[in-house]
C-alpha cells in the first residue's frame, strides 16, 4: 500500500498562509466615532446658531448653513470659516440616497481645513 507523501502539501499550505498575511493589510482606515449619550433632559433641543452644518442633497449639491458651495470651494470657504473659530466642530446632513464614498470626501476636505469633530445627522421618521 502506498502512502501519499503530505509534506510538500503542508509546505505549500504555510507558503500560502504567508502570502496572505503579508498581503493582508495590517491596519484599515478608519474614522474616529463618538456615540452621543442619552440625555435625562426631555425638552426639545434648541441648535445652536453657532454651529457648521453642511449640506449634501442628493444630486451631491453642497451648502454651509444653506449657502451653497462647490466642491471645489468647499476646502478654502470651511478653512476660512475655521481659522477665526475656537469652536472646530461641524456637523454633516446627507441625503441618505447619497454613495457613501462622497460623504467621506466631505469628511476629508474639512478634517484637511482644521475641522476637529464631525457628526453626521440623520433622518428620524
Amino acid at each position: 500500500m502506498v502512502n501519499i507523501n503530505m509534506t510538500p502539501y503542508i509546505d505549500i499550505l504555510l507558503v500560502l498562509l504567508i502570502i496572505f498575511m503579508i498581503i493582508t493589510p495590517i491596519r484599515q482606515m478608519e474614522l474616529d466615532v463618538k456615540v452621543p449619550q442619552a440625555s435625562a433632559d426631555t425638552g426639545p433641543a434648541v441648535p445652536d446658531p453657532s454651529l457648521i452644518v453642511v449640506s449634501i442633497s442628493e444630486h451631491a449639491d453642497i451648502a454651509i448653513n444653506g449657502l451653497d458651495q462647490t466642491l471645489s470651494q468647499l476646502g478654502e470657504e470651511l478653512r476660512r470659516i475655521y481659522s477665526e473659530r475656537s469652536n472646530k466642530d461641524m456637523f454633516i446632513s446627507a441625503s441618505p440616497k447619497l454613495p457613501y464614498g462622497d460623504v467621506v470626501r466631505i469628511i476629508d476636505i474639512a478634517k484637511g481645513a482644521g475641522v476637529m469633530d464631525i457628526g453626521l445627522l440623520t433622518e428620524i421618521n
